[in-house]
């Protein structure tokens, strides 16, 4: 009798199936964003982003302590605009800190949706990103502290693509990923005296910073609704910067040499791991640290940051 009903039972029955994995929902996971690739999303019409970042860009006799703040709005469902200030304080080994906080370059940009990605389609959220550096940091006359150079003294403008998109792994959790690639050019700087640009005490004369192509891979993952794990890989090859110009003896317009400095091209790796905390859908902190690894022409650092992200 019971192997008559055995028989009879159902397969499912006979061999019970493990349930599917649930799938995590879009809604239920919150971002902040990781530490370095900009996002290719853009903001509701009216909506604003504030997100300010403190940081310490450290090296072997240095520190940079800074500070970068977002200020992006709106314009339309597709069309962001915004502006990116500076603050920054320089400390130096073997020689005088800056003199006080400052201000470096500003930045201001645009940047326009072109795809948006939906659930199920292949296709990422695109963006074409303009962004224009002006040069409102010191950069020359610095006179005997040369740590207040801030600045870089030439307008740089900067076209950027960005993509994002949405995976989910087998375990239903989602992996967001960011995938940026940017060229820029810079125009002449006017120098005079001591400058960034190592240029000494007397000198007259400019700079030509040479174009830089950007390649920034990022990954977030979602552990739960509120926790998220990022990983940014960058690639930054820049061209060389050209100085030219002449030194004149203190109170004097006679010329007693001319002065060139070429730096050459220079490479840079980098990466950088973070965690993210979200509040709410609006509000999140990012903590995290960016390795530069060197490279050719590259000097190593390490920069630790902390960052709150607002969205209304």
């Amino acid at each position: 009798m019971c192997g008559v009903l055995g028989i009879a039972l159902p397969l499912h029955a006979a061999y019970p199936q493990t349930a599917p994995t649930p799938r995590q929902s879009l809604d239920d996971a919150w971002w902040t964003g990781p530490m370095l690739a900009n996002s290719a999303a853009t903001l509701p019409r009216g909506h604003v982003l504030v997100e300010p970042y403190l940081y310490d860009v450290h090296s072997a006799h240095a520190d940079g302590y800074g500070s970068l703040t977002y200020l992006l709005y709106g314009l339309t469902d597709r069309l962001t605009v915004g502006l990116m200030p500076v603050l920054g304080y320089n400390r130096m080994d073997g020689g005088p800190d800056s003199s006080r906080i400052g201000f470096g370059d500003v930045s201001v940009q645009a940047q326009y949706r072109l795809t948006q990605f939906h659930e199920g389609s292949w296709v990422p959220t695109i963006s074409l990103q303009l962004q224009q550096t002006l040069p409102t940091g010191k950069y020359d006359r610095l006179g005997n502290r040369p740590a207040d150079g801030l600045g870089g003294g030439a307008h740089t403008t900067t076209l950027q693509l960005n993509t994002q998109t949405y995976f989910w792994l087998a375990n239903g959790r989602i992996l967001r990923m960011r995938f940026n690639v940017a060229q820029s050019f810079s125009g002449t700087a006017q120098i005079e005296g001591t400058s960034v640009y190592g240029t000494p005490d007397g000198f007259q004369g400019s700079a030509r910073p040479g174009r830089s192509f950007l390649v920034n891979a990022a990954w977030e993952y979602s552990l739960s609704k509120r926790w998220v794990l990022a990983f940014d890989l960058t690639y930054r090859h820049s061209h060389n910067t050209r100085v030219r110009g002449d030194i004149a003896l203190p109170g004097s317009t006679l010329a007693i040499s001319h002065l060139r400095i070429d730096t050459g091209t220079s490479t840079a790796f980098g990466f950088a791991p973070a965690v993210e905390y979200n509040w709410s859908a609006r509000l999140g902190m990012l903590v995290g640290v960016r390795v530069i690894t060197g490279g050719h022409g590259t000097a190593s650092t390490v920069t630790p940051a902390v960052a709150l992200n607002y969205v209304h």
